[in-house]
Parts: C-alpha cells; structure tokens; sequence
C-alpha cells in the first residue's frame, strides 16, 4: 500500500489538494482510502458529502472511502484500560474530572494513534493508496515524530514493570492494601506491550520512499515560502522522503486579473523562488480558480490540473534524506539531508546508542544501527544540505 502525506501552512489549500490526489487515484482505478488527522476537520466539507465521516470509512465512490480520526474514539479503544487505571490514580491524590483524564494521556499518544491507524491498513491490505491529509506544518511534525516520542514513553512502562513492579512491588501489594490501590493490573500492562507492539515498524514504514512520500503545498507567498523550506528540513531530519512541491492558487499571467495584476507580478517572483529553492524536487502548479474547490466534480478538474495523465500515486522522487557510509579503518559517517537547516541552532549529542539531532524547538532520536555500537561521535560539520557524523572508535 503506498502512502501520500499532504501538509503545509494553514490556508494553502491542502485538504483540497488531498481530496483531489485521492478521487483522481481512485478514478485511475486505485482502491484509495482518504484519511484526515487534522482536529479541525474539513476533509467532509472539501467531499460536499451529505453522510458524515467518523472515524470509520465511508464509501464516496467506487473506489473511494473516507474517513476523520477522532481522538477520543482512537483512546478508548486502544488505551481504554490504561487511562482507567490513571485516572484512578489521580482520585487518590485528589485530582478528578477532565484533569484527571488529560494527565493520563502520555507524551505523543494523540499523534500516534493516527499513525496506528496507517499501518493497521497496510497490513489489511484493502487499499492501494492511503492519503493523509494533515493537521498545518507544526503538528505534522508532532504527528510524524510521535512514534519515537510514544515509543519512548511505554518504553519506560515496560520496563517499570519487568523490573519493579513485577518482582517487587506486586508481590507486596497483596499484603499491603494501600499499596495494591496503586498497583496497575497485569491486564493492563498487556495493554501497554500490545500498543508496544503495534509500534513496531512504524517509523520503518514511514521512512521507506517506495512505501510514504510527503507532498508539501503552498502558494506563493513569502511567509509560506519560508514555512515550507523549515518543513523540509524537519521532515528531512525525521526521516521522511518528500517527494513533490505542488504550488497552489496561481494566478494566470495570460488574463486580466483587475486589481490583482499588481499581485501576479509578486507571484511571479516568488514562483522563480519556489523552483530555485526546491529544487531537483518536481514541482506542481495548479491556478487560482474562480469558485471554490468543493465537491467531487472541482475536485476531479483539481486533481487533472495538477497530475494531467501522472499516476498520482506514482514515487516522484526518492532520495534518502539519510545514509549510512562505511570508511577505512572501521569507520563510518552518518549523512542526514538539512536542507535550509540554520548551524546556528543546530544541537547534536551521542546518548549511548542513540544520536540525538534539535534545531530549534525540533528534535530527532535517532537509534543508531548495530554497526555502529560502541563508536563515538566527532565533530559534524555540514557540505552543502547534507549533516555529517563521524564514527569512530
């Protein structure tokens, strides 16, 4: 199953850019599912269909369902037993209510339920395409970086439970009863090392360029501009294969545009940038239309402008934005692509078999391959977009 990953700055048109890519997959003959993860949904709007999506598909066409996550939906039915058992431990100190509730919710767990939700399809195989439709740029990045961040957090549970709870504190809770109120259940850890499980192989998934391509939208615009090169860098650092550059809401140079001619010389500029920038990623342009994109028949024209005869399913690029080399001597270099990365906020550090990569309010915790245990990391230094590490004994 291949998977396209829409997002961009709020504004740029992306749901609609997704719902086109989905119905002309869909229309092509692909089993296609559109999923969006955006708590703002609008994926619903953008379709114009008269039944509501939740968070189970639903068919729009032959070929095409659709569905909106739900949070709340994804937590109760994954992590139901847990957030009980949480919640209770919060009575005990007093804290009740909503409060109680939130507090149960670990780091990265809104984000990885979504996430959860890809690979459970993979592995169904009822469809050939998935698009996603995400949330704007910052919580895409909390989206896509949630498998190391949630992984982290049940890491901790396990191994409190193999090593403490387990040989200790259990035992004594059965005869220490204000003990036993604050022992969790052994169902409860076999709910912490299910959605252990179904972690695995997730980042692995999303890291594959034949498997998960991101396609960044835009318009042509300064601020979005900027906005969108920081994505590809955070998306470059996390892993993730970008594969397309669509720019949106151009305005045709050919016509008289009123007042807005004065704005098509501006665009121009900025469209110059945009391909100076960006590439050798392909770039895709669609206009600016005279109504508004909704409903399955603008869709469709959307989605022609954009691919023409394309499959819009197809790997349009796929360059690693990482590599591992190995050098004389039982060396190696770690390559990560940056690109628009700024040095100045650039933070890297060695944590045992992990490297740990932050720019800015961004970081990456990369677990580093058995080859290269036991090497230390120089001094990185940047040629041209590309962060390299030494390894060395």
């Amino acid at each position: 199953m291949r998977t396209l990953i829409f997002t961009g700055k709020g504004g740029v048109g992306k749901t609609s850019v997704a719902a086109s890519t989905a119905l002309r997959a869909a229309d092509r003959g692909l089993r296609t599912l559109v999923m969006s993860t955006d708590p703002a949904h609008s994926l619903a709007d953008s379709l114009d269909v008269e039944q509501p999506l939740g968070p189970e598909p639903v068919q729009i066409t032959a070929n095409l369902d659709a569905l909106e996550v739900s949070i709340y939906h994804e937590i109760e039915s994954n992590w139901g037993i847990v957030r009980e058992h949480f919640s209770q431990l919060m009575a005990e100190q007093g804290i009740e209510g909503i409060l109680a509730d939130e507090m149960s919710i670990l780091p990265g767990m809104e984000e990885a339920f979504p996430l959860i939700r890809v690979k459970k399809h993979k592995e169904d195989q009822k469809y050939d395409l998935l698009v996603i439709d995400c949330a704007p740029t910052g919580e895409t990045l909390r989206l896509l970086s949630a498998p190391e961040s949630f992984k982290w957090a049940i890491s901790m549970m396990r191994n409190a439970e193999n090593m403490v709870v387990r040989p200790l504190i259990r035992p004594m809770s059965k005869v220490t009863p204000a003990l036993g109120k604050m022992v969790a259940s052994v169902e409860v850890y076999e709910a912490v090392d299910d959605m252990f499980n179904q972690m695995a192989g997730l980042t692995q998934l999303l890291t594959d360029p034949k498997e998960t391509s991101v396609r960044l939208v835009m318009n042509p615009e300064k601020m979005v501009i900027k906005e969108s090169q920081r994505a590809l860098t955070y998306l470059s650092m996390y892993g993730l294969t970008v594969d397309t550059v669509i720019v949106n809401k151009i305005l045709p140079v050919d016509q008289d545009s009123g007042y807005l001619n004065h704005w098509k010389t501006i665009q121009q500029r900025y469209l110059q940038e945009v391909e100076n920038s960006f590439s050798p990623l392909p770039i895709y342009h669609i206009p600016y239309y005279p109504e508004e994109v909704v409903g399955l028949e603008r869709l469709r024209l959307m989605g022609g402008d954009i691919y023409g005869d394309e499959n819009p399913a197809a790997v349009v690029y796929q360059e690693a934005p990482l590599e591992i080399r190995k050098h004389d001597n039982e060396c190696y270099s770690v390559r990560i692509k940056l690109p628009f990365a700024n040095v100045e906020q650039l933070d890297l550090f060695q944590n045992g078999e992990e490297l740990v990569i932050q720019i800015g309010d961004f970081r990456r915790i990369m677990t580093l391959p058995t080859s290269l245990t036991g090497l230390e990391a120089g001094q990185a230094e940047m040629e041209d977009d590309w962060l390299i590490v030494p390894f060395t004994r």
